[in-house]
């Protein structure tokens, strides 16, 4: 009952002098840099802030306006105790034990590295004060997200714990200081909420790894069959072409496949739901993971194609470009012959820069609306048209880009070096797979039965079907 009324009424909000409203007292226990912006932070909400310190004497550096006292004199003057101490500090709490009982204690620390403990620090500090109320939360803040403003950082706040009532006044404090608070239940989820700040781009590793295990591998591929091919067979040294032709051939062929990977993981999910025939059995977990990083897959890409447009602009300004074109002019005045205007290659050419400015423009769309910003604005169905519908525009343009650039070069001999098909070959694979299974999956009778298995349709012997069939209990499928 206690707990909630707490959470009715909102600890934070008190009355000062002439009933105007004003914000309670909160300590905090440490002056580190995070308890000092914390502190700072809560005196500009209109909160009282008191620091409990081990030298109460020397106030320099805590917020002008905060007072500074032992610590068990700051636990006497407020109900939520922010603990901004390292767990190895913790020790000192035992002897405050009468004092912090049935105070609410936010323990706001991070370890150096994951499972360096086998317990949480939430629940050790728990263990060391039995009679208060530990929430885990503000962890996942930084202190320079606390000075220089919520809409420069993370403005989330997560928090757990065991009584709803003291959960419920550390999230009054996270909404006064602007800030949004998730409750991720009770106090065994703190250890998974420890883990969030040490964790290095989660999401982004898989997308990362993929780009540089393609990258190395066609830029190697590509300085065997141009580099090394031309020195071994024919003796000149082209070893120059290292810096900007093979690395204007290496960034579209990696972005380009890297573009179709992030549509493929739709198509296997779209194989095995008919192939099971029922949308409420579970992915597989690579499969899981790969449509989670779709969206680091795609900004990796957009910025291989970005690198692509500006290594191509400097083509003209290359000392070899303009070297060939000087002796290629001096050859034909010598020669007194004037090369003539072939059409075809003209619409070729012409064509090949047209989709593939085309395609680059809706690349970037596409990175656009990945941004939350921007994403936030969207409804369901319009961000689902742009990422889907656009995506997938997106992808045949750049593959028939990529087409338009090899044209017939795949019926002449002289492309096999060493019996190697060229890149730009071995590059539209994944996107052409993509694409043809995308058009199969669009056919009338496969799109009717997708549809209808998304909507919670099941075929005959499977799910729920088979159970209640084979007379078996009825258990639902993972979805």
């Amino acid at each position: 009952m206690k707990s909630d009324v707490i959470a009715m009424t909102p600890l934070s909000l008190t009355l000062g002098q002439g009933g105007e409203p004003k914000q309670g007292t909160v300590c905090i226990f440490g002056t580190g840099d995070f308890g000092r912006s914390l502190g700072l932070r809560l005196l500009q909400a209109g909160y009282e802030v008191v620091f409990g310190s081990r030298d109460p004497k020397n106030n320099s550096l805590v917020p002008k306006g905060s007072k500074v006292m032992t610590h068990a004199e700051a636990a006497q003057m407020s109900r939520v105790i922010f603990i901004a101490v390292q767990r190895d500090h913790y020790q000192f709490l035992t002897s405050l034990t009468s004092a912090l009982k049935g105070k609410v204690l936010v323990d706001i620390s991070n370890n150096l590295k994951m499972g360096q403990y086998p317990q949480s620090n939430a629940e050790y500090l728990s263990s060391l004060v039995p009679g208060a109320s530990v929430v885990k939360g503000f962890n996942t803040v930084s202190a320079w997200a606390l000075q220089s403003g919520a809409l420069d950082a993370s403005r989330q706040v997560l928090l757990c714990g065991d009584d709803p009532g003291a959960k419920q006044a550390v999230v009054d404090i996270a909404h006064s200081l602007g800030l949004s608070a998730q409750d991720r239940g009770s106090l065994r989820a703190a250890g998974e909420i420890e883990d969030i700040p040490l964790q290095l781009f989660p999401m982004w590793r898989l997308p990362l790894w993929i780009a540089a295990g393609l990258l190395c591998f066609f830029y190697f591929y590509l300085l065997a069959r141009d580099v090394i091919y031309a020195y071994v067979m024919n003796g000149k040294d082209i070893s120059f072409r290292m810096m900007i032709s093979l690395a204007n051939k290496v960034f579209p062929i990696v972005s380009l496949i890297m573009l179709a990977l992030c549509y493929l993981p739709s198509v296997l999910a779209a194989i095995l739901q008919l192939y099971h025939g029922t949308k409420y059995k579970r992915f597989p977990d690579w499969l899981d993971r790969w449509m989670l990083c779709r969206k680091q897959l795609g900004l990796v890409a957009l910025a291989l194609a970005f690198l692509h447009v500006l290594y191509t602009l400097v083509i003209p300004i290359r000392y070899y470009v303009r070297y060939k074109a000087a002796a290629s002019t001096i050859s034909q005045i010598k020669e007194n012959k004037t090369n003539p205007f072939d059409t075809t290659l003209a619409w070729r050419t012409d064509s090949y820069y047209s989709l593939g400015i085309l395609g680059f423009g809706l690349y970037v769309l596409l990175g656009i609306t990945s941004l939350p910003s921007v994403s936030n604005a969207l409804n369901w169905r319009e961000f689902r048209f742009v990422q889907s519908k656009l995506g997938h525009v997106t992808l045949l343009l750049c593959t028939a880009h990529t087409f338009l650039y090899g044209w017939n070069k795949f019926l002449k001999a002289y492309s096999y070096k060493w019996w190697t098909p060229p890149g730009y070959m071995l590059c539209l694979v994944v996107p052409c797979i993509v694409l043809v299974s995308k058009v199969i999956l669009m056919l009338p009778c496969i799109d009717r039965t997708l549809t209808r298995i998304r909507q919670g349709w099941e075929r005959p012997g499977t799910g729920y079907n088979a159970q209640l069939n084979g007379g078996g209990t009825r258990k639902p499928l993972m979805a």
